[in-house]
């Protein structure tokens, strides 16, 4: 698919774009293995958009020079009841894209549903059940918070090829109801 760094080892960066709060989140594939890299959250004060932009892009260009990712996955806007926000929302995931290319990286896109069906097994599951199956899958200590886990969710939706969870490793786990328990 993408040409990867070290042979099967490819580090992936996930963006949830927002303009309020973007997360990311990075983690590794090395073969059929996820491993956690970093999470967080970009914050941006209120203010005029131009500035909010630039710090959105700033702080997406640290974590791309400290993390070094092979391939950027970003979030899809998805229209709501707002056209206001969804326009808000669609800068903010603009300059993440902006950043990714402009540091020469290749960006791939996914839906909320696709991210979803990817990681829980489901396209709609909830905010919690993610976070929960991205604890698991990553083996982590605790839950990220909930744009941190959408952005490690993008980036394990793309390590699988947007596909599913046909490559994730479920060894110790079963299906239960279309989620891993």
């Amino acid at each position: 698919m993408y040409p990867a760094r070290k042979g099967k080892k490819i580090r992936i960066l996930g963006i949830d774009p927002g303009l309020r709060i973007t997360g990311f989140g990075v983690i590794e594939k090395i073969g059929g293995k996820l491993v956690y890299v970093s999470s967080g959250c970009i914050k941006t004060l209120d203010g005029e958009l131009p500035s909010r932009l630039k710090s959105i892009m700033d702080h997406l260009n640290e974590v791309i020079a400290e993390h070094r990712p092979d391939q950027v996955a970003v979030e899809q806007v998805f229209v709501n009841i707002n056209p206001k926000s969804t326009l808000m929302l669609g800068q903010a995931r603009g300059a993440a894209i902006c950043t990714a290319v402009l540091n020469n990286l290749v960006v791939a896109e996914y839906t909320a549903l696709q991210i979803k069906q990817a990681v829980v097994g489901q396209g709609h599951a909830k905010k919690e059940q993610v976070q929960e199956m991205v604890k698991r899958l990553l083996q982590l200590a605790g839950s990220p918070g909930a744009d941190a886990a959408d952005a490690l969710a993008c980036a394990i939706c793309h390590a699988h090829g947007g596909l599913g969870l046909g490559g994730i490793s479920t060894a110790g786990y079963r299906m239960k109801r279309g989620r891993l328990v």
